[in-house]
């Protein structure tokens, strides 16, 4: 399979603090793949250097076979390569489907085109009942899906997902996972930071596991979580 993105020998420190220590990694097309791990473990920090927020203390960043290790995240972004937070900062004033609107306008599409590609990705995310409504008004939810929706605006290639699932729980995590599923459906190659192990695992094609700042193991999810490196390092925190 094709290689979509690299990362080699990663390292970030914050202060004394190792927050990254030689970590690599490689994301097949396509595919979904999850990162997870203990609180602390660097996996937020991990999409950050990746997507250009942090700059990395060594190391590389390779998407599609470009070096984008010193390229700001806006550049990173006119390449494919987005990312969510996990505190949503959609524009509080503007309606839902304004957000994803602006969004679309900032690839380059006139204004009545962009409005009708925003209506289609609240479609998508399960976000058309709210098109009308203030970004400010809506749930924690609901930010999170407006979050996606600006994303998917954007056109991209790689999508990496800081903590989408967090909060959600019955019926809405089953459609979270399956808007997600439908990226890949898509050919858009998506990337989650969760810890809803098991949640994540149940949709990813490969999971990476991140502990203290090292990356302990990878692999198929059923194989990762039966590893005892992995087991040892969740005590008490896999649910």
């Amino acid at each position: 399979m094709e290689v979509i993105l690299e990362a080699h020998n990663i390292y970030k420190s914050f202060g004394g603090v190792k927050a990254l220590r030689d970590v690599s990694l490689n994301v097949e097309r396509g595919k979904i793949v999850g990162i997870i791990g203990p609180n602390g473990s660097g996996k937020t920090t991990l999409i950050n250097v990746i997507t250009g927020f942090l700059k990395a203390d060594k190391g590389r960043v390779i998407f599609e076979g470009y070096d984008v290790t010193n390229l700001p995240p806006y550049s990173r972004a006119k390449l494919g390569l987005v990312r969510t937070f996990q505190i949503p900062r959609p524009l509080t004033d503007f309606t839902t489907l304004e957000n994803v609107a602006v969004a679309a306008m900032i690839t380059g599409m006139d204004k009545a085109e962009a409005y009708k590609r925003a209506v289609k990705i609240l479609e998508q995310v399960g976000l058309s009942y709210a098109a009308n409504i203030k970004a400010g008004l809506l749930n924690i939810i609901e930010k999170k899906r407006l979050e996606l929706a600006r994303v998917l605006a954007l056109n991209p290639k790689l999508v990496m997902l800081d903590e989408v699932l967090a909060g959600a729980r019955g019926s809405e995590l089953v459609s979270l996972l399956d808007t997600i599923r439908g990226l890949r459906e898509q050919g858009i190659t998506v990337v989650m930071v969760e810890h809803l192990v098991s949640a994540v695992a149940s949709i990813s094609d490969w999971l990476i596991v991140l502990n203290e700042g090292r990356k302990i193991a990878e692999g198929r999810p059923k194989e990762v979580l039966e590893n005892p490196e992995v087991i040892k390092a969740y005590i008490g925190e896999v649910k």
